[in-house]
């Protein structure tokens, strides 16, 4: 067995096996070889498959887990961690195989069962589902899952009694589970059974008083026996909690004015009703409890085995792709977000995720592509154009983005931030009086405009201009952002153009306090030393501005002033 690895090694060490001991001698002499044995590949292939899906490199992690079962076969954890892996990969036949065969070697096994359960009632084997459900809660009388899951699956095999029974064990068991008395409501409201439903809903509402899912619910009831006016009272704390709740808005409308017409919303809740009471649906609840609380992993594959059943469940596959984000698995991602049609709810959103894991890529031209798809969809999003504005900046396309900008501006021409990022764009482009003029449109629509502020004061300051004018503005950016290294900076490099050395040291060296890693600021204060004839403090932070230097231009400019520096005889000591 591979927990006994390490002693199989030292017992074939002290008592060699029948191979060994036949092991032909070798012509010119030296040791015959000795066989490893199976444990100890078995125990190696682990450690590799360890490694492996800690650094998330998934396909390693599945070869050596198949390289560790076929060297020992009688591991139920071997096959336990193979048949997650094949969930993974939606590889349910080969998952259920491995899973069943863990269950056999380790009947007791908890997670092992719970696999096989979720794999069976994926591929619509769910009578032996339901019966390792059963063995679970027997062996883990607290396990949560176990009791949502053969409760939901009773539920939709129409057996309502069972699936209520159930979810009692479950609060019997767990008083405090919402979930338990949320899906013991919704299988009695199924049955119109309205109050022993709102007994549960009650129940779970004290659990989580702001559940849109059960308010919606409750609603609901009321609304199907004619009570509108009480249906109102939970219409109108779902709005409270969630204005975007667009069922909800419109039937609160509606019945505020005194509309006589049918409630869509029961036509809406049945639907739902016949969809939602479902092991899937309560397994991508699971899965998402999951993702909240950081275990990605285990989401995962709660979330794969609902698109087992259901592969054309878009709205699991972008969450999918969301755990496959936090998981660092990019490419999984970008499969999962890549297979939503621009029907599917979760379009849009999908898009911008491709956006950003491509752009996290460099892959600039297809993040454009998806921001671009995004934008089809909602043509007048400045939140997506920023987005797409600064790719093209990313990319060094800087008349896209300025277009961009611009329509941005259009949409909302006081935006002082919108201003902002294009006087940042004029800047970068080298069009510096237009990049200036927006810089003080800026400050004209918020005066505090803190960057734009210090971007006017530093630009005066580097050309030697309006420095008085520059002081007041950096001041002024300061008082609001008083801990901000650049503005601090800033303000000193106005003090050294008015040449006033001792008061930009001051400034500099708090400058470099605050934001130390920057080589301008560095550079700066080496120039403040210098003016004082500090020669020893001006080279060391030439040196230290020239290690953290990136750009090229900066970079020959320090070498030309330590070059001048040892030309004159000056050096750091």
């Amino acid at each position: 067995m591979l927990l006994a690895g390490c002693a199989g090694v030292a017992r074939d060490q002290a008592a060699p096996s029948a191979t060994q001991a036949s092991a032909p001698v070798l012509p010119f002499g030296g040791v015959p070889p000795v066989r490893i044995p199976d444990e100890a590949h078995a125990m190696g292939d682990f450690l590799k498959a360890q490694v492996a899906s800690n650094e998330g490199d998934r396909s390693e992690a599945l070869a050596s887990y198949e390289a560790a079962v076929r060297a020992d076969p009688n591991s139920a954890l071997l096959h336990t961690r193979l048949a997650t892996l094949y969930v993974r990969q939606g590889r349910l036949k080969e998952a259920l195989d491995n899973a069943q065969a863990a269950v056999a070697l380790q009947p007791k096994s908890v997670e092992a069962r719970l696999l096989a359960a979720g794999v069976e009632s994926a591929i619509g084997q769910e009578s032996e589902a339901e019966a390792q459900y059963a063995e679970v809660i027997k062996l883990d009388p607290r396990n949560q899952e176990a009791y949502l899951y053969l409760g939901t699956l009773y539920a939709k095999r129409g057996k309502t009694d069972d699936a209520v029974k159930t979810f009692d064990r479950l609060i019997a068991a767990d008083p405090s589970s919402f979930l338990a008395n949320y899906y013991a409501g919704r299988v009695a409201a199924a049955a119109h059974n309205y109050q022993q439903a709102e007994q549960y809903y009650n129940r779970a509402l004290k659990l989580n008083p702001q559940s849109e899912l059960v308010l919606l619910d409750l609603a609901v009831i009321r609304d199907a026996q004619g009570k509108s006016k009480e249906a109102a009272v939970f219409y109108q704390r779902i709005v409270q909690t969630n204005p975007n709740n667009e069922l909800a808005r419109k039937r609160l409308a509606e019945i505020n004015a005194g509309s006589k017409e049918p409630n869509p919303a029961v036509a809406e809740f049945q639907r739902v009703e016949a969809t939602e009471t479902t092991p899937e649906d309560t397994r991508i609840k699971i899965g998402l409890i999951f993702f909240e609380r950081g275990d990605f992993d285990r989401a995962a594959t709660e979330l794969n085995l609902v698109l087992g059943a259901q592969p054309n469940n878009y709205r699991v596959r972008y969450y999918l792709g969301a755990v496959y984000t936090e998981l660092n698995e990019p490419e999984r991602a970008i499969d999962e977000f890549s297979q939503m049609p621009d029907s599917a709810d979760h379009y849009v959103e999908s898009r911008l995720q491709l956006a950003y894991l491509h752009d996290k890529q460099k892959d600039y031209d297809r993040a454009i592509m998806a921001l671009n798809q995004a934008l089809a969809k909602r043509p007048d999003d400045t939140e997506f154009m920023s987005f797409l504005a600064g790719v093209y900046r990313e990319k060094k396309e800087f008349p896209q983005a300025i277009t961009i900008v611009q329509k941005m501006i259009e949409l909302d021409p006081r935006n002082d931030k919108y201003h902002f990022t294009l006087g940042a764009l004029y800047d970068e482009s080298k069009q510096r009086d237009l990049s200036v003029q927006e810089m003080r449109r800026a400050v004209e629509l918020n005066p505090g405009n803190a960057p734009a502020l210090n971007y006017l004061g530093y630009t005066y300051a580097e050309q030697g201009v309006h420095l008085d004018e520059a002081e007041k503005m950096i001041r002024r950016a300061i008082a609001i952002e008083p801990e901000d290294g650049f503005y601090v900076d800033s303000l000193g490099w106005v003090y050294y153009q008015k040449g006033q050395y001792a008061k930009a040291v001051e400034q500099l060296e708090r400058a470099v306090d605050l934001a130390g890693d920057d080589p301008t600021i560095t550079e700066h204060l080496g120039d403040a030393y210098g003016k004082l004839g500090k020669v020893r403090e001006a080279h060391q932070e030439y040196q230290d501005a020239l290690g953290k230097a990136k750009e090229s231009d900066q970079v020959e400019r320090l070498k030309d002033k330590l070059q001048v520096m040892r030309a004159d005889g000056q050096s750091a000591h």
